[in-house]
C-alpha cells in the first residue's frame, strides 16, 4: 500500500549544553510516530555560501510495504540516505558494543593552540587596525608614511624627549612649516590595507601634544589608500603642551578593503603623537580592545575545551629578551610597549595580552592553558641561581588569574576589568625544551607551584623525554608528518601506559602532501583523532596547529584558518576538528573496525623514474620490459630528451644519464603512467656524496609514487618507500646496507601486481607488497544527554566501503539517524577565501536504521553517524 502525507515542520528546543544542540523535529500527518524525522541542528556560524537550515520540503511520497519506511524529501544541503539490509556484498565489518562502556572522555579533550605567529593576532585575532600604533617597532615608523597635500611643508621624525611614559619612549613629531594651503599628516593603511564596512563604526583613540605656538586641531581622517576618496572624518581640537587622550567614532560612508587612518594638519606648528589606536566598535562579545568577531566566531564554532596560549616557540623566543613576558601585557594599551617577535620575525604591540587571552577562553566556555617560559630560549638558557624571576612569574600570572581581589595581582585584575577569578586549572612549563637543563629547572617550578597552588595541573614538555626530577601530571607530545605517519599512528596509544603521566597532544598536523590544508590532510587528522578519543583515559587533551595564517604573511604551512583583512576560510582539518568537537560524547564504546575486501591502495601501475638525493651519480641501460614485450629501452646515447626533470642538474652525456647537483629530492622520469607489470634493469654508479640511488617506479605523478631507496638515511639502508599525496612511508623492511662511490651496480626491480621484489647485484634484497586493506578508522562513543551512539567513521581509502554495522547490547534504534560527511572528489581538495565551501559538512539522514545495518561511507570521508537509541515521542 502507498498513501501520500504532506509535512509540517516543527521546532523544539532542548536546554543547550556542550554536546547537545536544538533540535529540529519533522512530523508529518496522517503518519505513525515511528514516522519522525529528526535532524540535529548545528550551529556553524557565519559560515558564507552555506546555509545548513533552509531544509526545502517538498510534497513526498511514503510507501510502506511490510512496514518498512521509505522517505523521500528533497532537502537543501542534506543527502538522505536508505541503509540497506544485510547483503554479501560487504566490504568492511564495525561493531560497536553498546553494553561494555568504557572509560569516561574528559571534557578537556579537544581544544585549540594560539601562537602569535603568521600574523594571527597582530594584524588578525587582535581587532587593531593600526599597524605600530606606538611608534616602538624596531624601524619605528614601520607602517607609517608621511604626505604634504596642496603647497604645505614640512618633515616628520622619531621623538624620544618628553615621552608619554616611560613604557612608550617613542613618540612622532609632525611639523608644519608656515605658509601655503594644504596639510601635512601621517598616514596607515593597517595590516596590508585597512577594512571599513559602510555605515560600521570604529573608535579612534590617540595621544597628542603640541608646540605653545600651534593653534589648530588634528584632522583625522579614513580614507582610499592613494587619498582619493574620504570616507570619514573628524577634526579634534583643544590641543595643549601636556600629553592628552583624544577619542572619536568614525563612521565611513562607503566600503574599502584598502584603506588607510591619516592624522594631518592644517595650521603651522608642531604636534607630537602616541599610540594611535583604531578599533572597530562591533568586536567579539563587543569587548574594549577585543577580538576580530569573524575570526573569533570561527574559534567559537569548533567549541574548544580549553585554549593553549600564547606558543609554542613565541613564548620561547630565539633570545630571552624577546620572550613573551605577561607582566608586560596587561592594563592600559598605552603602557604596553611591546616586543620583537624575533622567531616568526615581526613586532608584537602585546595588545593581545594575558588578560585579554584569559579573557578570550571565558568568552569561548574554555578553560585557560598558559604556557610560561622556563628560562630557555633557542639560544640561551638562564642560569639557576637566575631562575628566580621565572618561577615567581609563573606563581604571579597564576595569582593574577585565580587571586582574590584583595590580593595585590587579584586587585590588578579587578581594576582591569574582571573582579572574578577566571580559574586558571593548566600551567604548562616552556615549550619543546627538553635535556638536563630543562629537568633541573622543571624541578624549581614544580616545587614552587605545588606548595603555592597544589590544585593547578602542571604539563611538563616532552622533548626528547619527560623531565625526571619531578613527578610528571601531563606530557606534551607535538607531531608534524606526513599522512600515512597519522593513520598509521592511529593505533599508537592502545599500547600506552595506564599507569604514566597523562598525554596532552598539544600540537600536531599533516605537514607534507598537505597543499596549504587538503582533504587527505584532515582525514589523516582525523584517522589519528579517532586513536585519541579511543584513548581518551590517557590522552586527555589535544590540539592542532598552527590556528591561524594571515594569507599576507604566512611563515608556516598548513594553518587550521587562514584569513585576509575581511575574509576568513576554514580548511579542510577545520571542519574535522569542528565535526569532532561538537560531537563529543560522554563514555567510549568499544569498536573494532575490520576491512574484509581487498582493496590494492594504490593500483600497481605507473612510469619511471631515477633520483638521487644529496649525491652525484649516473645511470645507463635502463630496460622496461613487460610480459616479453619493451616499454622503454635506453643507454643515453641518443640524449634524453624524452625524460622530464623534477629536480636537480640533469644530463645526457657519454652513454649515461647524470645527475650532479648536491641537493635533495632529485628526481627525472619518463614514460607512461598506465604501465603495470614490469620489470626495470638497469646500471648505477655513485660518483660522490652522502648517500645512494633512488630507483622511481609505479609514477603517478610528483606527489604520488614509489621508489627504491639504495643507500638512504646517510648511506645506512636500503628502503622501498612509497609517496601518497607528497607524504612517504616505507613499504616492507628496511636492510642495512651502504653504496661504494666509483664502481657500477647491477639494479633490478621486478613488479607483479602489488609484488615488489628489488635485486642489488642480483642479490635478492626486498620482497615487498602493497598495503591491502583500505584504510578505514573509527571510534564510537554515547552520549548519555542526547541517548546517542556517536560513530565516526574515517574511510581514507580511494574505494566506497559498504560496511555492516552491528551495535551489540544496545535498546532498539530509531529508524533514522543523521549525520554529517565531509569528503570531496579530489583528495588534493582545498578550501581558499575565494571558495571557501569547496570542501565542507553535509548533512546526512540515513533511513532504515536498526541494530544491524549497512551504510555505504563514501570514499574518502569523514562520516559522523548520530544513532538515537530511543525514540523521541513528539509532544
Amino acid at each position: 500500500m502507498s498513501r501520500a502525507a504532506s509535512i509540517y515542520p516543527s521546532i523544539f528546543t532542548t536546554e543547550q549544553k556542550r554536546g547537545v544542540q536544538p533540535w529540529l523535529f519533522l512530523s508529518w500527518t496522517g503518519m505513525p510516530t515511528a514516522g519522525h524525522l529528526y535532524q540535529r541542528k548545528t550551529d556553524y556560524g557565519n559560515m558564507k555560501g552555506i546555509n545548513l537550515f533552509n531544509y526545502t520540503l517538498n510534497a513526498s511520497k511514503i510507501h510502506l510495504p511490510s512496514g518498512i519506511l521509505a522517505l523521500t524529501l528533497t532537502v537543501s544541503v542534506a543527502a538522505i540516505v536508505t541503509a540497506r539490509e544485510i547483503t554479501n556484498n560487504i566490504d568492511a565489518l564495525v561493531s560497536i558494543q553498546r553494553d561494555q562502556p568504557k572509560h569516561r572522555i574528559p571534557p578537556t579533550l579537544w581544544g585549540i593552540f594560539f601562537e602569535e605567529i603568521n600574523h594571527a593576532g597582530e594584524g588578525g585575532l587582535y581587532a587593531e587596525m593600526v599597524k605600530n600604533r606606538s611608534f616602538e617597532a624596531p624601524s619605528g615608523t614601520n607602517g607609517w608614511s608621511f604626505y604634504m597635500t596642496g603647497q604645505a611643508s614640512g618633515h616628520w621624525q622619531l621623538e624620544t624627549t618628553n615621552p608619554l611614559n616611560s613604557e612608550n619612549p617613542t613618540s612622532i613629531k609632525l611639523v608644519r612649516n608656515p605658509g601655503g594651503d594644504g596639510q601635512v599628516g601621517i598616514s596607515n593603511n593597517g595590516y596590508w590595507g585597512m577594512y571599513i564596512e559602510s555605515g560600521q563604526r570604529y573608535k579612534l583613540r590617540f595621544h597628542a601634544r603640541c608646540s605653545p605656538d600651534f593653534i589648530g586641531g588634528i584632522i583625522v581622517q579614513l580614507q582610499s589608500a592613494n587619498g582619493s576618496e574620504v570616507y570619514a572624518q573628524r577634526t579634534l581640537t583643544g590641543l595643549t603642551t601636556n600629553w592628552q587622550k583624544f577619542e572619536a567614532v568614525l563612521q565611513p560612508s562607503a566600503t574599502s578593503t584598502n584603506a588607510a587612518l591619516t592624522l594631518s594638519i592644517n595650521q603651522p606648528g608642531t604636534v607630537w603623537l602616541d599610540v594611535v589606536s583604531l578599533f572597530p566598535e562591533n568586536t567579539f562579545n563587543n569587548r574594549t580592545n577585543g577580538l576580530r568577531r569573524d575570526l573569533a566566531q570561527m574559534l567559537l564554532n569548533l567549541k574548544p575545551s580549553f585554549v593553549r596560549f600564547p606558543g609554542g616557540c613565541y613564548v620561547e623566543g630565539h633570545y630571552l629578551s624577546n620572550a613573551f613576558n605577561w607582566k608586560n601585557t596587561i592594563g592600559d594599551i598605552a603602557e604596553r610597549r611591546g616586543h620583537l617577535n624575533d622567531v616568526w620575525g615581526y613586532y608584537s604591540s602585546d595588545g593581545l595580552g594575558y588578560h585579554e587571552y584569559l579573557q578570550m577562553c571565558e568568552d569561548l566556555g574554555a578553560e585557560p592553558l598558559f604556557v610560561i617560559n622556563c628560562g630557555m630560549s633557542h639560544n640561551e638558557v638562564v642560569p639557576l641561581d637566575k631562575m628566580g624571576p621565572y618561577v615567581q612569574a609563573a606563581l604571579d600570572a597564576i595569582e593574577y588569574a585565580n587571586g582574590p581581589t584583595n590580593s595585590y595581582w587579584g586587585a590588578l585584575r579587578a581594576a582591569n576589568g574582571h573582579p572574578e577569578p577566571f580559574n586558571l586549572k593548566y600551567i604548562q612549563i616552556g615549550n619543546e625544551n627538553g635535556g638536563p637543563a630543562y629537568n633541573e629547572r622543571y624541578a624549581l617550578f614544580y616545587d614552587a607551584i605545588k606548595s603555592r597552588y597544589p590544585d593547578v595541573k602542571i604539563i611538563a614538555c616532552d622533548w626528547g623525554g619527560i623531565p625526571t626530577s619531578r613527578p610528571v601530571e601531563i606530557r606534551d607530545e607535538h607531531y608534524y608528518n606526513s599522512p600515512a605517519f597519522f593513520i598509521n599512528n592511529a593505533t599508537k596509544y592502545d599500547s600506552y601506559n595506564r599507569s604514566g603521566p597523562k598525554v596532552f597532544v598539544g600540537e600536531y598536523a599533516v605537514t607534507s602532501g598537505c597543499g596549504i590544508g587538503n582533504l587527505i590532510a584532515a582525514l589523516a587528522e582525523a584517522a589519528f583523532m579517532t586513536g585519541l578519543e579511543r584513548n581518551s583515559d590517557v590522552v586527555i587533551m589535544a590540539a592542532y596547529a598552527p590556528l591561524f595564517a594571515n594569507v599576507n604573511a604566512k611563515v608556516w604551512n598548513p594553518d587550521l584558518i587562514y584569513f585576509d583583512n575581511h575574509r576568513v576560510v576554514g580548511t579542510p582539518s577545520y571542519y574535522v576538528q569542528m565535526l569532532f568537537s561538537q560531537n563529543r560524547g560522554h563514555v567510549v564504546l568499544p569498536t573494532s573496525v575490520k576491512v574484509v575486501a581487498e582493496f590494492t591502495n594504490p593500483p600497481p601501475y605507473g612510469a619511471i623514474g631515477l633520483g638521487s638525493w644529496n649525491t652525484a651519480v649516473e645511470y645507463t641501460n635502463v630496460t622496461v620490459i613487460s610480459n616479453g614485450v619493451v616499454l622503454y629501452q635506453s643507454d643515453f646515447s641518443k640524449g634524453a630528451s624524452e625524460w622530464k626533470v623534477f629536480n636537480g642538474t640533469w644530463i645526457a652525456t657519454n652513454g649515461v644519464y647524470r645527475q650532479t647537483n648536491l641537493i635533495t629530492d632529485c628526481r627525472s622520469t619518463t614514460g607512461q603512467t598506465n604501465w603495470s607489470n614490469y620489470t626495470i634493469t638497469l646500471k648505477a654508479k655513485k660518483l660522490h656524496g652522502s648517500e645512494g640511488f633512488l630507483i622511481i617506479f609505479n609514477w603517478q605523478d610528483d606527489n604520488n609514487w614509489t621508489w627504491w631507496n639504495i643507500g638512504g638515511w646517510n648511506n645506512t639502508q636500503h628502503a622501498i618507500e612509497h609517496c601518497e599525496y607528497g607524504g612517504k612511508s616505507i613499504i616492507g623492511e628496511p636492510v642495512r646496507g651502504s653504496i661504494l662511490a666509483n664502481r657500477w651496480y647491477d639494479i633490478r626491480v621486478e613488479l607483479n601486481g602489488d609484488r615488489i621484489r628489488c635485486y642489488l647485484d642480483n642479490k635478492l634484497i626486498h620482497d615487498a607488497t602493497y598495503p591491502k586493506s583500505a584504510p578505514f578508522l573509527a571510534s564510537s562513543t554515547y552520549d548519555e544527554e542526547a541517548k546517542e551512539i556517536i560513530l565516526k567513521a574515517v574511510n581514507v581509502s580511494a574505494h566506497d566501503l559498504h560496511t555492516s554495522i552491528n551495535i551489540n547490547g544496545s535498546k532498539e534504534l530509531g529508524p533514522i539517524a543523521h549525520g554529517w560527511v565531509l569528503t570531496a572528489q579530489d583528495p588534493l581538495a582545498e578550501n581558499t577565501l575565494e571558495n571557501p565551501t569547496n570542501v565542507v559538512p553535509v548533512r546526512v539522514i540515513v533511513t532504515n536504521v536498526n541494530t544491524n545495518f549497512v551504510h555505504k561511507f563514501p570514499a574518502r570521508s569523514l562520516t559522523i553517524l548520530r544513532l538515537r537509541e530511543k525514540l523521541v515521542q513528539q509532544p
